[in-house]
């Protein structure tokens, strides 16, 4: 039997969880039908979801149509919570994307899109609601084919069970090599067509009606008839998605089996052990002793596993794209703080990107989060599962920082009985690359040993820029030379020497006017009265947005307009424009990455940020003379420095030009 994994997504409201309970139905896995209205769908199973009407967490499911198994994974459909529908699709064969047949393709289904291209998971669309007023299947298709791909294609079968001449052509176009063979041969078998598909050339579009059931049958038959298993590899090898604690406080790893075959009871990661195996269906799980490649389970026995992490011969996944851009302290509200710090580490191992942290000093835990609903729910969390009654501090705008030039850094540790040198060049990155590490330096120069330690090193921690103390990056940061001592040289001095460098190379850069503060910015979509636009372009040109595009609805009252705007000015928006226009104007904006401060000057001053005063990132290098070392401050390192600088200005400038 052919099995394959696969995943829901939607923009919130497209019908996603709808779509998931009638796909059960008509498999036969469930025998009443649930609602999500109704607080019964067979995949929302947890409290917080039954309240609020919303998939917040993915929920495995298990279906069988013909001669095809399926493994179904609900994903969250708002965006706050699309760190965790992240984490699924690099477990994926093949994605379903909802999009309601009267809603367009909004900015989030957008993301979704490109997050589908990104991790290369092939996708079936499900137009829904095609029952609604007005829905146009015609313009929905030509819709997909100009904002998402050409490749979009109906999949909708003639009365002799096979795809349009207009199907076969829109498919066979879009690759060469198959359209030669189609113009001659006049058809496309099915298993070119599997090709195309698990190569993301085509996307197979379907259309019904999820709440009424319409159209359910055809898509699984579709699914059954176009989907390819995916190739396992020999050796075991298995890829952590999801983190969890069921309600007897039993720690979960979620995995998809990559390769091999998992057992209960093998040593998987370290000595730890896989003490049961757990095969999800909703709610409930049956114990299993093997699980093969292709295979989903949960796993208990593991203490430390993430999100992504790789076991055995699995690659870990990339990091996640979605990041949360604001942060708020936790108001105890008189609970105990060390409790409140127990539970959000208990919450942020579900989920890293709560990125939760402790100041001693200050006695306050920080944690980082997308949006208010997400705020929302994990104030609920803590009451139902700690019950612990706390708030949540105003959250402020998570700045990042990045550089505009290249430049060489150096740091040198070398107090007593200690030596190390690195030096670091330093390059812009692409936006939205994140921070690449590498190393130009030959093992005859520095061994292999000591250079690890220097890459390890600077990924051990979160980096910091110079300008207001944000973390850094879209940056290559590359070791290009070090020295060490056979005789002084031990573990930590690299690690210092390579933090130096690289705090000693972005002062140099902001010296020169080559560092900036980066913000992040929202696409929005923003659907008012006609008579309301004139306060509204006045609303985002206050808020430093730009309008990209202006478009009235078919039925001419309502005018969208689509753009960008910073984070930090449209944040509060939402409430204003319910006030504005009585409930009848909505807004939808979706995170779409980082930019300059679009106030960076003030954003500089109101930090107050002094990167010579910061003990725990200091830009200067110690030395040592006469039996005692003493600090050379960052601007008199390339005077005292042992080893020549490898570049000179000249080619860093020749290197910036060229980006």
């Amino acid at each position: 039997m052919k099995h394959i994994v696969t995943g829901i997504v939607a923009h919130v409201d497209a019908g996603k969880t709808t779509l998931s309970e009638a796909l059960l139905y008509a498999a036969g896995t469930i025998r009443t039908w649930g609602r999500v209205d109704k607080g019964d769908a067979f995949l929302d199973n947890d409290a917080l979801e039954k309240k609020r009407g919303i998939t917040i967490f993915s929920h495995q499911a298990e279906l069988q149509a013909g001669d095809l198994a399926v493994t179904l994974l609900d994903t969250p459909g708002h965006v706050d919570f699309a760190a965790q529908m992240e984490a699924v699709l690099p477990v994926l064969d093949y994605a379903i994307l909802v999009v309601s047949a009267t809603d367009g393709v909004p900015g989030y289904t957008r993301t979704l899109w490109h997050l589908l291209a990104r991790y290369r998971v092939p996708v079936f669309i499900w137009v829904n609601k095609i029952d609604a007023p007005g829905a146009d299947p015609a313009a929905v298709l030509a819709l997909l084919q100009k904002t998402l791909a050409p490749g979009c294609t109906d999949f909708t079968l003639t009365d002799a069970g096979q795809l349009s001449e207009a199907a076969l052509e829109n498919a066979a176009v879009q690759d060469d090599t198959v359209l030669t063979d189609f113009l001659t041969a006049g058809t496309l078998s099915d298993t070119t067509v599997q090709r195309l598909i698990h190569n993301r050339q085509v996307f197979p579009v379907y259309f019904g009606s999820a709440l009424k059931r319409q159209g359910i049958t055809a898509f699984l038959a579709g699914l059954q008839r176009w989907t390819q298993p995916a190739q396992a590899a020999a050796d075991f090898g298995a890829r952590v998605f999801k983190i969890t604690h069921d309600t007897k406080g039993e720690r979960l790893t979620w995995v998809r089996v990559t390769g091999g075959t998992l057992q209960a009871r093998q040593v998987v990661l370290d000595d730890e052990k896989a003490n049961q195996l757990r095969v999800y269906n909703g709610e409930k799980f049956t114990l299993v002793q093997t699980v093969p490649a292709g295979g989903v389970c949960a796993m208990t026995g593991f203490t430390d596993t993430y999100p992504g992490q790789g076991l055995g011969a699995a690659q870990d996944s990339p990091q996640p794209e979605l990041q949360p851009v604001l942060t708020y302290a936790l108001d105890p509200q008189g609970n105990d703080i060390h409790s409140c710090l127990t539970a959000m580490r208990q919450l942020a191992d579900e989920d890293p990107q709560l990125h939760v942290s402790w100041s001693e000093s200050l006695q306050e835990i920080r944690v980082r989060l997308m949006g208010e609903i997400q705020l929302t729910v994990l104030r609920q969390m803590l009451a139902d599962r700690f019950n612990l009654q706390v708030d949540f501090v105003q959250g402020h705008i998570l700045y990042k920082e990045t550089i505009t030039a290249a430049g060489e850094g150096a740091g040198h540790f070398e107090p007593l009985r200690h030596y190390a040198e690195v030096h670091l060049l330093l390059r812009p990155g692409q936006p939205g690359s994140g921070l690449v590490y590498d190393s130009t330096t030959s093992t005859e120069t520095l061994p292999q040993n000591w250079q690890h330690q220097v890459l390890t090193s600077l990924q051990a921690k979160e980096q910091l820029g110079v300008l207001i103390g944000a973390p850094i990056t879209d940056m290559r940061i590359t070791l290009v030379t070090g020295r060490g001592s056979i005789v002084h040289t031990v573990g930590g001095d690299f690690r210092e020497a390579a933090w130096r460098a690289l705090r000693q190379g972005l002062m140099v850069l902001a010296s020169q006017n080559h560092c900036v503060v980066l913000e992040p910015w929202y696409d929005f979509r923003l659907t008012i009265t006609r008579d309301q636009v004139g306060r509204a372009m006045n609303d985002i040109q206050r808020m430093s947005g730009t309008i990209a595009e202006t478009e009235d609805t078919a039925g001419g009252t309502l005018t969208v307009l689509t753009g960008t705007a910073p984070v930090s000015e449209m944040q509060s928006y939402t409430q204003e424009v319910t006030t504005y226009t009585h409930g009848e104007g909505s807004l939808e904006y979706v995170v779409a990455g980082y930019r300059p401060a679009h106030n960076a000057d003030t954003v500089i001053a109101e930090a107050t940020y002094n990167p010579t005063s910061d003990l725990a990132n200091p830009p200067g290098s110690v030395f040592v003379a006469h039996g005692a070392a003493y600090t050379v401050n960052w601007d008199k390192v390339p005077a005292t420095m042992h080893l020549p600088y490898v570049y000179t200005p000249a080619q860093l400038a020749a290197m910036t030009d060229e980006q």
